[in-house]
C-alpha cells in the first residue's frame, strides 16, 4: 500500500503557445531483505512538487528477485502521484467558477 506526502509548490501559470515543457521524475528504491521502498517526486514546470512513497514486501518463500519489488513499490508510488495529481487538477477546475459554485465542471476518473 502506498503512503501520500503530499503536493508542495506555488500556483501553476497554464501555458497557451503550444511549446512542451519538462516534467522532472525521480525515483529512489531502499531495497531491504524483505522490503522495498520506493519514493516518487515529480517536479512540475511552476517548481511545484508531488511526493509519494510506494511498499513492497518479499515473502519468505519467493525467490530473491529485488526488481520485482522495485517494479511493485514503484508502481505504487507513481499510482499515489497519479492520485494526487487528479485531485489537484479537481482543485484546479472547483477555482476557475466565481464565486463557492466552481466551474461546473468535473473531473472523469481515467479510465
Amino acid at each position: 500500500m502506498s503512503e501520500s506526502a503530499g503536493i508542495t509548490g506555488t500556483d501553476r501559470t497554464d501555458r497557451t503557445d503550444g511549446t512542451a515543457e519538462a516534467w522532472h521524475v525521480e525515483l529512489k528504491c531502499e531495497e531491504g531483505a524483505r522490503r522495498t521502498r520506493v519514493a516518487a517526486l515529480v517536479r512540475l514546470p511552476d517548481g511545484s512538487e508531488v511526493r509519494a512513497h510506494g511498499h513492497a514486501s518479499r515473502h519468505p518463500s519467493d525467490s530473491l528477485l529485488p526488481r520485482i519489488g522495485e517494479e511493485i513499490a514503484a508502481a505504487r508510488a507513481l499510482n499515489e502521484v497519479a492520485m494526487q495529481l487528479l485531485m489537484k487538477a479537481r482543485d484546479e477546475l472547483d477555482g476557475l467558477g466565481e464565486g463557492d459554485e466552481g466551474s461546473g465542471r468535473s473531473l472523469h476518473a481515467l479510465r
